[in-house]
């Protein structure tokens, strides 16, 4: 039976808090914390695991940080094969001020991944067997070139792994005589892989046939508010409407997207099916603090038309 694994290079913890006031020089009382381990595709391990799939995370983890997201993971029966870094895995900080209606959002760079860490990934990679999933999410951490997002294609068709790639980086591009199994764009990336600042809805359906023409098996972009858009290999076209809703926070609900898409792919389900569930998978987790529980899933997706162009 094939296994589904999830790379996430560049891990965080992130730590959310509320506060009336935030004014400079002052000790500023919070109202409420929460701290959350996370990462673009720990993401889609939580998603997945929810969805009845059993994933394994992998990536780079350092110190009592890195340890915490694998400890969280390990206690919702999620495997974490992580090669330990020297230094802290990054926090990232989120804070929301209730009196400006602001949110500040800080960022971390993270440790740096030594040239022998990367190579320890890459040769767990090597050990996977043929016809596992590998999805690889997020940014790259210092020290990590672009490059390796090359060699994890060669590796994964060498091995004839089903390789999925949620990275805004063009040299996901070089992915693409390697026959990837999904790429995941959002409107705003597909528009900088092909050099503009904006698509139309008629452009993004020619560049995701493009990239099929190119290589990719299946191409999914998130469209936010609008919805999403899946082209398969038989050039296929689906698009599907949002649902309504006030929305609290867009960082993990392509995470939520893809993760329930990539289920229903695995179990070989039609994307009529598939893709307005993932949508309103991915607007449920938009529309609260943290990833969607699936409770409103059903009643979203009563709102979505799913159509084939």
């Amino acid at each position: 039976m094939s296994r589904v694994y999830t790379c996430t290079m560049n891990l965080a913890i992130d730590l959310f808090i509320e506060t009336e006031h935030m004014l400079a020089s002052k000790v500023n009382r919070t109202l409420s914390d929460d701290v959350q381990a996370n990462g673009k595709g720990v993401n889609v391990s939580f998603i997945m695991k929810q969805l009845g799939i059993s994933t394994t995370a992998i990536g780079f983890a350092g110190g009592f940080t890195g340890r915490f997201i694998a400890d969280t993971l390990v206690s919702k029966d999620i495997g974490a094969q992580f090669v330990e870094i020297e230094g802290l895995t990054r926090i990232n900080v989120f804070t929301k001020v209730n009196a400006d209606h602001k949110e500040f959002k800080l960022v971390n760079r993270g440790p740096l991944v030594s040239e022998a860490a990367q190579e320890k990934l890459l040769g767990q990679i090597r050990n996977f067997a043929e016809g596992d999933y590998l999805v690889v999410s997020g940014s790259l951490p210092r020290g990590v070139q672009p490059e390796i997002l090359t060699e994890i294609s060669k590796i994964g068709q060498e091995k004839g792994l089903q390789l999925i790639f949620d990275v805004s980086h063009p040299t996901v591009l070089e992915s693409l005589p390697y026959r990837p199994y999904l790429l995941k764009p959002n409107e705003e990336e597909l528009a900088d892989w092909f050099g503009k600042e904006s698509l139309s809805p008629t452009e993004i359906v020619e560049c995701a046939k493009e990239l099929v023409n190119k290589g990719a098996q299946n191409i999914l972009v998130s469209l936010g508010g609008a919805g999403a858009v899946a082209v398969n290999s038989a050039l296929e076209v689906f698009e599907c409407n949002a649902p309504q809703g006030e929305v609290v926070n867009t960082a993990c609900a392509g995470d939520t997207l893809l993760a329930t898409f990539l289920t229903g792919l695995i179990r070989q389900e039609a994307i009529t099916a598939v893709l307005p569930r993932s949508v309103a998978a991915g607007s449920s987790t938009a529309f609260r603090s943290g990833l969607t529980d699936f409770s409103d899933v059903d009643l979203l997706q009563k709102q979505i038309k799913c159509h084939q162009i």
